[in-house]
């Protein structure tokens, strides 16, 4: 480095990940092989946010600064040779929002220590990343304690003039949770049809929004889970858990740019359509002893509904006019000639379809319990400009192999997925939101009646 042989940053007691309203301070170390005139020392602490529209782009489209302070450690004069220490202290602000790293843009925070060195001289640089965690308490959110269930219903028809229907129920044991716990999914298939359906998936699913003149949306199946469809006529029921990995936060409070959300999608592949529920990951696990009372119902949905009055000077008339209408308000009509009956020789009796079973009426049905085939948790070995799990420690320089490592949220990118350093590859991921709650474009017709397949000669 020249004249220049260290020029280091170090946080008080290594430590990386730091929560709103903390106080981060360290030491800048300097150490000259001869001399160096200076105009100034600085050390700056810096946190913000920026966001694009192209892959591990850093010309930000938009940008937004949550604190920028600057410490003056050493005015100016000449740095001798040999090793200088100077101490720096910094208050983050409490509405710094949670570190956050992905694809289309970063929350990011920085100590950077300049050296400004006089006209027509080289100056030096150094900067240092930190992280920021704003935990999460997850019984704070007002619906987390509210019931998460959704249902669906698909008219369709097959073979051409036969219509069926199905009914798909789903739900969650809670809305809110963090990493390690269990997500129980519980679905109800009712095949009211007499065709099987295609097989039905649960998956966990993470949306990642980025702010600017047109979002930019990053979708990625997190883990996938695949039971059998369910028989004609059938009904079915299907339980399965997912575990939940280290991932982001639902939400980066004090950050306008990047917003997270997380859900879990049930499908079925035949006939199509699907549905979600929408959970929330935080720090702090969901309290049932925290669980508020349930309200009071209004006097207005209990009140018994009053009977009509009738006249007490004349109890019976109501009974009176029913028992004896007025004779002159309904005439009598002439009874119909019975119609001819048509010669035999004159009509073709057409074929007819199979009479259709009618499923609907079939309440009596065992309800059948749905196989699992195939549960995959997408977790596994990925690039760092990926999002990070916030609670864990994080990845420093090269140039420390002591230090921890990040853990990463994994999972198929859309509408592009990296490995590595290797360039962005478009994926073919089916989950793709908004889901798709339309029917199909067909039109629906009613099979012909009978007696408009006559022919008269």
């Amino acid at each position: 480095m020249g004249k220049l042989q260290e020029f280091l940053i170090t946080l008080k007691d290594n430590k990386v990940v730091y929560t709103p309203g903390d106080s981060i301070s360290g030491t800048v170390k300097i150490s000259t092989a001869q001399p160096i005139q200076c105009k100034a020392i600085k050390v700056n602490c810096h946190g913000s946010c920026g966001v694009t529209n192209k892959v591990n782009d850093t010309d930000w489209l938009e940008e937004e600064q949550y604190f920028n302070s600057s410490l003056s450690v050493a005015d100016k004069g000449t740095l001798k040779q040999g090793e200088h220490i100077f101490s720096f202290k910094f208050l983050i602000p409490a509405t710094a929002p949670t570190s956050y790293e992905g694809p289309y843009g970063k929350i990011m925070y920085k100590i950077r220590a300049f050296i400004d060195t006089p006209r027509f001289s080289k100056d030096y640089k150094m900067e240092k990343p930190f992280y920021m965690l704003n935990n999460i308490n997850l019984n704070e959110l007002p619906d987390i304690y509210e019931p998460n269930t959704s249902n669906i219903t698909k008219n369709f028809s097959y073979n051409l003039v036969k219509n069926g229907t199905v009914v798909l129920v789903a739900k969650t044991d809670q809305r809110g949770y963090i990493a390690g716990q269990v997500i129980k999914v519980s679905t109800e298939i009712d095949n009211q049809s007499g065709k099987n359906t295609g097989h039905v998936v649960a998956s966990l699913i993470q949306k990642v929004t980025y702010h600017t003149k047109k979002p930019t949306h990053e979708v990625r199946t997190i883990a996938e889970v695949e039971g059998a469809g369910v028989k004609a006529g059938k009904q079915a029921e299907w339980k399965e858990q997912i575990i939940v990995p280290t991932l982001p936060q639902s939400s980066l409070a004090g950050c306008n740019l990047i917003e997270i959300n997380y859900f879990i999608q049930v499908s079925l592949k035949y006939p199509e359509m699907s549905l979600t529920l929408p959970v929330h990951f935080g720090n702090v696990a969901v309290d049932p002893s925290l669980r508020p009372p349930p309200k009071a119902r209004t006097a207005s949905k209990t009140a018994p509904t009053p009977a009509p009055r009738t006249n007490p000077a004349s109890p019976n008339s109501v009974n009176a006019s029913a028992a004896s209408p007025n004779p002159s308000s309904s005439p009598s009509l002439p009874p119909r000639p019975a119609p001819r009956p048509r010669p035999r020789s004159m009509c073709v009796t057409p074929s007819a379809p199979p009479a259709e079973p009618d499923m609907r009426g079939a309440g009596d049905r065992q309800s059948e319990e749905i196989p699992t085939k195939v549960h995959s948790q997408h977790q596994g070995p990925m690039s760092p400009r990926f999002s990070y799990a916030p609670g864990l420690v994080f990845p420093q320089s090269n140039t420390n192999p002591s230090a921890p490592h990040f853990s990463l949220s994994t999972g198929a990118t859309i509408p592009f997925f990296t490995e590595g350093n290797g360039p962005a590859v478009p994926t073919s991921c089916p989950f793709i939101l908004p889901p798709d709650y339309t029917s199909s474009a067909l039109p629906h017709e009613p099979p012909p009646a009978y007696e408009d397949g006559f022919l008269t000669t």
